[in-house]
């Protein structure tokens, strides 16, 4: 379709879209006129903006107002009108020293992205963390009151993970430590998996040395595996930056929406899904994006990879006049940046 559209008409569009992405607002042909370098009249201008009408990529949200882009039209600008812009270098520096900054956790890795994400779109950054089974270092029991247990989960690359557990009510701080370094004694370095395979095969072994209480904290202690070891799991920042340009009832009612489905952490495989469908950066423009049921919200979207393996995916949440050009290399070189660091700490 691109094309088919002549130069003067490709320029008239490209402006509308601009400015729509700017201001979030209908362009009128006298504003459009004002604008362009080579004089043309509004009824000219007019006359464009109703042919672009009539292929679907404009349209007037009521009548004698301006014109704004439809999603066809979006979808046009963004794969054959956007210029890419490059990152400016005090961005790059900021982008390699916070994620750099993050030491030797995967999980500050994750937070550290996500929050510079958001910082330099002004949108709501995320990182889908990998599906993996996680090295344990230690794992502890508190007591909190007769019956329940608090379980502390400390991964080896520092992520530390909490679990309440229901036990017998007989069970002593004895009992809880005598367990606690059973169990320590036999995690060390080892993942989830590996850790209640060799455990249970122990326990047979040398039955009589556990007595049933601590064997029972001992195989439910082990149970409670961290959070989205299953699935992967979302780390997401910015969330407030969903609410930046809400101007109605409505739209707040759909921002708070995105918002709650962000926090299933179910729609981390269907991100990481979508992520892993080309190599590069992806755009998913309203209805486009299959996780959500608004068609208010873009995602920009890159996977990032371990050991050439496409591990998770990285990228921004926002409203569909967001700044494409700007936020595709910006993803694009947070998720280099993220994936050199994964890479240093495997």
């Amino acid at each position: 379709m691109i094309i088919e559209l002549n130069e003067r008409t490709r320029d008239i569009f490209r402006l509308i879209i601009d400015s729509y992405l700017q201001t979030g607002e209908p362009v009128g042909s006298k504003t459009l006129a004002g604008m362009m370098d080579v004089g043309l009249s509004s009824a000219t201008i007019r006359n464009v903006m109703a042919n672009l009408e009539s292929l679907g990529l404009l349209y007037s949200p009521h009548t004698s107002a301006g014109r704004m882009p439809t999603q066809v039209g979006l979808r046009l600008y963004v794969d054959g009108l956007m210029e890419v812009g490059s990152i400016p270098k005090h961005e790059r520096e900021q982008i390699e020293s916070e994620c750099s900054a993050a030491g030797y956790s995967h999980k500050d890795i994750y937070d550290k992205a996500s929050y510079i994400l958001s910082g330099l779109s002004q949108c709501a950054g995320l990182v889908v963390a990998p599906k993996v089974d996680m090295a344990l270092k230690t794992l502890q029991f508190v007591l909190l009151e007769p019956g329940r247990v608090l379980v502390v989960l400390v991964m080896r690359d520092g992520l530390v993970e909490n679990r309440i557990m229901e036990v017998p009510r007989t069970m002593t701080e004895s009992d809880l430590v005598q367990a606690a370094n059973y169990l320590n004694s036999m995690i060390q370095n080892k993942t989830i998996n590996e850790a209640q395979r060799d455990i249970i095969n122990e326990i047979k072994a040398r039955k009589n040395q556990l007595n049933s209480i601590v064997e029972t904290l001992v195989e439910k202690g082990l149970a409670v595996t961290p959070t989205g070891s299953d699935i992967g799991h979302i780390v997401i920042r910015g969330q407030s930056h969903l609410l930046g340009d809400v101007r109605a009832i409505e739209d707040l009612e759909k921002a708070r929406e995105l918002m709650a489905m962000l926090e299933d952490q179910n729609i981390a495989v269907d991100l990481l899904n979508a992520a892993g469908e080309a190599e590069g950066v992806q755009v998913f423009i309203g209805s486009e994006n299959k996780m959500f049921s608004s068609t208010e919200w873009s995602i920009v979207l890159s996977p990032y990879k371990v050991n050439n393996e496409i591990v998770g995916a990285i990228g921004v949440i926002g409203p569909t006049r967001i700044n494409y050009g700007r936020i595709v290399p910006i993803v694009d070189y947070t998720s280099k940046v993220m994936q050199k660091l994964l890479d240093r700490l495997q």
